[in-house]
């Protein structure tokens, strides 16, 4: 079997490989796309960090790949939707560079708040102005982590050696948790008004920076921000219009929506932004481990087909696949799904499968129920660390089967609870692998997934219908598709609609402001056009 290696990779992850009986390797750095495609098909293996760019069109000249390993966390040069397809897995190695990414957010913060970098440039420019240089001191100021998952636990345990007060917004997060490591659980709004200085470690937001000109708008003036987690996170035109308002004091960032960064930017001639080359996992150390994991892995599937780690696949043998392949999309856009119409930490999540379905091995399934229900708060989740991250964070997961039939031959009925309440989402597969929604807590309807969808629970009463329309239309959102369900005339309802494009928060919030429309909420799903 031979393994490319096409990205520098630390020399101790590429021995391991080396030395073991039947595997050929190969390192090649620095090639284009077309002389990857032109040698890709020799190899079973491709091992990458984040300079190969594995698109579609080297997916499709893979003819004997089986396995694409990332020494890292993010996948985003990776089209995992066109390896899933091809059914070649891929792998990344998501604990490697917790540590160092969390160290790296510190030392931006650092850095920020005594001017090093701009100090250190004026020196070497001969110019010696102490008093340019005016810094703040951390010592107890008060920090606020948005993302309280494995890196922002790293950022909030070091910034109490500082006596820094924290605060915490996660809607995932249990409050006992945060306790633990001396912090405050606070919703967004509130995060935002109290901070002094905001670090982020939460996953994007599709269609929507979660720093924008509103929330800019309402932080402590003279603030301080930092992003280690991803450049989509913050509006960059909204950050420089803060900065020259003070508003916003400095920002120092790590993660840029484009990558690499324009030389060009505008984030670069502003004399209050650090920028650093994406170094949050650049150290030494991270880069060992991450080698050393994914060649491990790398190993124990090529050889043994053992399956650790893969973003696209969960750990289980070819029959069972086969059996439960059309319920695993389902699941996770079941769990994706509920996770947008709740508020609050998930106490308890409960699965429950009727039909032919329950007679299958359905474990891989409520993983993959728990994975999309908690992908929009952690980075790096997968099929083999959704389950421990659900128990550290103190959920409850309850399976259940039944094999009788109802109305469907196999129905996936999802219900998650927090202290706000619960709400449950139960699907089916339809015809040849045709995912719907057939009901909604006690709604019945028959409703197709999408990527962009409207969940409403209004009145059923003239007139919402037409509303409705006239709100989207005026805002170029074109609707398509359209299904409702109700217990009885003129009382409460639900409704799903399916739209073409994400809706704006002006969208939503005129929506909200219809009359008998009771509530509004809009859901994204990864895995649907």
């Amino acid at each position: 079997m031979k393994v490319l290696v096409s990205d520098n990779l630390s020399p101790t992850g590429v021995e391991i490989l080396k030395k073991e009986k039947g595997i050929e390797v190969d390192v090649k750095t620095g090639m284009s796309k077309e002389e990857l495609i032109e040698i890709i098909p020799a190899y079973e293996g491709l091992l990458v960090r984040s300079a190969t760019k594995v698109t579609a069109d080297v997916i499709e000249a893979a003819t004997n790949l089986k396995v694409i390993g990332r020494a890292g966390i993010g996948v985003d040069n990776i089209d995992v939707e066109a390896a899933g397809k091809k059914g070649i897995i891929v792998m990344n190695a998501p604990e490697g560079n917790v540590i160092t990414t969390g160290e790296h957010a510190m030392a931006l913060m650092l850095s920020m708040a005594r001017n090093i970098p701009q100090a250190n440039i004026s020196l070497l420019n001969k110019q010696w102005s102490p008093k340019t240089f005016m810094g703040v001191e951390l010592f107890q100021k008060t920090l606020g982590i948005i993302g309280l998952g494995r890196i922002g636990s790293v950022v909030a345990e070091r910034a109490k050696g500082f006596q820094m007060k924290l605060l915490v917004h996660d809607p995932y997060i249990q409050k006992e948790r945060a306790e633990k490591l001396g912090a405050e659980v606070v919703e967004l709004k509130e995060l935002l008004q109290r901070s002094d200085y905001i670090s982020l470690h939460t996953p994007g937001i599709a269609g929507k920076a979660l720093l924008g000109k509103e929330e800019f708008a309402l932080m402590k003036p003279g603030m301080r921000i930092v992003n280690c987690a991803r450049g989509a996170l913050i509006d960059d035109n909204a950050l420089i219009e803060a900065i020259k308002s003070k508003q916003v004091a400095q920002a120092a960032l790590d993660v840029y929506a484009k990558e690499p960064l324009d030389p060009d930017s505008p984030l670069l001639g502003m004399q209050e932004i650090i920028c650093t080359p994406h170094l949050g996992a650049s150290t030494e150390e991270a880069q060992e481990k991450v080698a050393v994991a994914i060649c491990d892995q790398m190993i124990d599937f090529l050889k043994y087909g053992n399956i650790r780690n893969a973003v696209n696949m969960p750990s289980i043998d070819a029959e069972t696949l086969k059996a439960i392949q059309p319920y695993l999309m389902l699941s996770e856009d079941l769990g994706l799904l509920v996770s947008q119409l709740i508020d609050g930490p998930v106490q308890k999540v409960e699965v429950q499968y009727n039909g032919e379905i329950a007679n299958e091995n359905v474990n891989p399934l409520t993983i993959s129920v728990l994975k999309g229900l908690l992908s929009r708060s952690i980075d790096g989740l997968n099929m083999v660390n959704a389950p421990y991250i659900a128990k550290e964070r103190g959920v409850q997961v309850v399976e259940s089967k039944s094999n009788e039939v109802h109305e469907y031959t196999n129905t996936i009925q999802v219900q998650v609870t927090t202290k706000e309440g619960s709400r449950s989402v139960t699907g089916s597969i339809f015809g040849k692998g045709d995912p719907r929604i057939v009901k909604f807590d006690e709604y019945f309807l028959e409703a197709v997934l999408s990527k962009h969808m409207l969940v409403l629970n209004n009145m059923d009463v003239p007139g919402v219908i037409g509303n409705l329309g006239n709100t989207l239309g005026k805002h170029k959102i074109n609707v398509a598709g359209f299904h409702l369900g109700r217990l009885k005339e003129k009382g409460k309802a639900v409704a799903v609609i399916n739209i073409d494009s994400a809706p704006t928060s002006e969208t939503l919030r005129e929506l909200r402001e219809t009359p008998n429309i009771l509530s509004v909420h809009s859901v994204a799903l990864k895995n649907l056009s």
